[in-house]
Parts: structure tokens; sequence; C-alpha cells
């Protein structure tokens, strides 16, 4: 069966001269007579892998000596706890609302102490970034937090709020490596892997090493960033295949010309289809332009069966998963680093005819 472009929001397409390699390399991994699935977390082999993953995290994003990079399992969701429970002194915390995500986190924090809410989108469905009102801030917040781009609302950050001597902190799920981002402007960055660098089971943690040591009593050993950094994501047994996955992703974008050149695409790519729904007579995009998304592009029509016309359509011509999330419905294509300018390019091809054909 021929592949299909999926535009799925995660998990989400990989590359495929990684998929091919990860193929080739599936039921034996070079010289040691085994796949990668099989082999012990403590072996040389492995550790060549994990170290090797993160020494080439650590150049394509820039990240210097004084952050840990981690390795970790539970998801992004569950930092939304080990967070509150390793960085609260004060037991206070600043939250921009900009999603679902962004809230659920401000929710689970809410449990370890005090949540501030600076501002929120909420009024307009989330469909744009709201200005920050700094007199709002709290001065002796323990961290201010952000969710870098808004996966279900497609929005995003294009401008890192400056929130001076209070570390800030970022979900980055679904923009890890789409774009150059300033690691130093951030005490955190974290990022589930299955949207952009991986499949589903890896989250990655960058954390500045001032903020370690400070884990509360009931902190569970698991959720504490300090031990896995001393351990260097090797305190129990990581989740080895999906870090394998995305050591060859980073080989991948280094190829492309590193995380400068994939920005570079990506803009062409969300270019072509926000200029085709800023054109449609039929298909209209959703978002506050100036805080547009890179990586996730929600659409709708006025109808909603013609929505479910054009989804199926869609499906029955190999563009896959362009189905809205249930929350906010009409149609989102997730346009990560995977999926090439020619899928996007073929996309709007298949919406100029399907507007054609169903003025």
């Amino acid at each position: 069966m021929q592949r299909v472009y999926n535009f799925s929001a995660g998990p989400s397409m990989l590359p495929l001269p990684v998929l091919e390699k990860a193929q080739k390399e599936l039921v034996c991994y070079g010289e040691t007579g085994m796949s990668v699935m099989e082999m012990s977390h403590r072996s040389k082999p492995f550790e060549e892998i994990i170290f090797g993953a993160e020494e080439l995290l650590r150049e394509l994003m820039g990240i210097d000596d004084n952050y840990e990079v981690l390795f970790l399992q539970g998801g992004a969701s569950t930092q939304f706890a080990a967070i509150p429970l390793n960085f609260f002194k004060n037991k206070k915390a600043d939250y921009v609302i900009t999603g679902q995500w962004a809230k659920k986190a401000s929710q689970e924090a809410a449990r370890y102490g005090e949540v501030n809410i600076v501002a929120s989108s909420a009024d307009k469905t989330f469909n744009y970034i709201p200005d920050l009102d700094k007199s709002k801030f709290s001065k002796d917040a323990d961290y201010f937090y952000i969710t870098y781009n808004n996966t279900i609302y497609g929005t995003r950050y294009t401008s890192v709020p400056d929130t001076g001597d209070v570390p800030l902190i970022a979900d980055i799920s679904s923009n890890i490596m789409s774009e150059v981002m300033d690691v130093s402007k951030f005490a955190m960055l974290y990022a589930g892997a299955q949207k952009n660098i991986g499949p589903a089971g890896l989250t990655v943690c960058i954390i500045r090493k001032d903020l370690l040591g400070h884990a509360s009593d009931i902190c569970p050993t698991m959720l504490n960033y300090e031990i896995h950094a001393k351990n260097r994501s090797l305190y129990n047994t990581p989740p080895a295949y999906s870090i394998y996955i995305s050591k060859l992703v980073y080989e991948w974008i280094k190829e492309m010309g590193g995380v400068s050149e994939i920005q570079k695409l990506n803009e062409e790519k969300a270019g072509l289809l926000y200029d085709f729904l800023d054109n449609s007579s039929l298909f209209k995009g959703t978002v506050v332009a100036k805080d547009r998304s890179l990586m996730n592009i929600p659409f709708v029509t006025d109808s909603e069966e013609i929505n479910a016309k054009f989804i199926k359509e869609a499906t029955a011509n190999g563009f896959v998963n362009l189905k809205g999330h249930r929350t906010v419905g009409g149609m989102r294509a997730s346009i990560y680093n995977a999926m090439p300018v020619e899928g996007v390019k073929k996309l709007v091809e298949f919406m100029k005819k399907f507007e054609t054909e169903n003025k």
C-alpha cells in the first residue's frame, strides 16, 4: 500500500529516511546481533545511543552545559505535576492560559500551591495569544509557565515573554526543533516526542541546573528531575526504542542543514496553506493572523456538512487525519517537520479542486 500524507496532530508522521533506516536495523542493530528493543539499557551500545542522542540535541538546539537534558517517560502531561513538585518554594506560579493543555497544567499545579492566571484567550476559543500585563505578574512566583505552541487551536508565541528574574518554563511539545529558539531565555523546556522528534513514549526535558535540588518532600522519586539528572536518564529503564528513533530524527535534521533550514521549510509550508485559506471563498482559517502556528493550522467552512464531506473525500485521496480536535471541530492540518513541502502543495491542490466542486 502507498504511504499517505498524515496530517495528524500526534502521533504524527516521521521522516521516511528515518523509518527506512530503522527498518534496516530493526532485527539487528550494528554489530550487536540484536534489536535495540532487546538491548539492555545498561549496555555500552545503548549508552552510545542515548548519550549520542543527547549530544546531537544539544548541538541542534544550542543547549549550553548549564542545562541538563533528560529523556523521560510519562508523556508531557506528567510534567504538569512534576514541575510544581520540583520547583515550588513559595508555592506560587504564574500561568498563561492559551488552550486546553495550558489549562490542564495550571489545574494540576493548583493541587500543590497557588496559581495566578496572568492572562487567558478563552474568551475567543483560544484563537489568539493574549497580551501580557506585567502588573499582573507575581514578583514572588517560583516560575512563569506558557504553552509555546497550541496544538489544538493553532496559535504560537512569536516573541518570548520577559519574566525578569522569575524562571520561564515552556511546553514545546508541538514545536520543538521546528524553529530556532534561544534556549537561554528559558529555565525549562519540555516536549512529548510524538509530534516532531519520534514515537510516543519519550518526553524530553531541558532544565537549567540551578533549578534542580529543590523538590518537595512529597515529590515521587520518579518525578524528581535531580535524580534523573544524576543518573543521566538511566535511573530506571528509559523508553529505549523511542530514544533510538529520536536520535535518527536528530541525525536527519542535521543532514537537512539543522533547525534553521527546517524552519525555512516550515515557513514555506505554512505560507502555502495560509495563503490559500486567506484567499479561499469556501475555507477560512480560525486563528488571528499575527499568532498563527507554523505547525498546526485549523480551518473550517460555514457548513458542518461540507466539513464532513471534505474530511471524507480528503481521506479517500490520501490526506488523512485532517479532522479537527473534538473540542473545536472543523479541520486541522498538522504540518510538522517530517511533512514534506510536496504534501502541503498537494493538499492545497485538492482543496482548490474541492472548493470548485462545492461552491
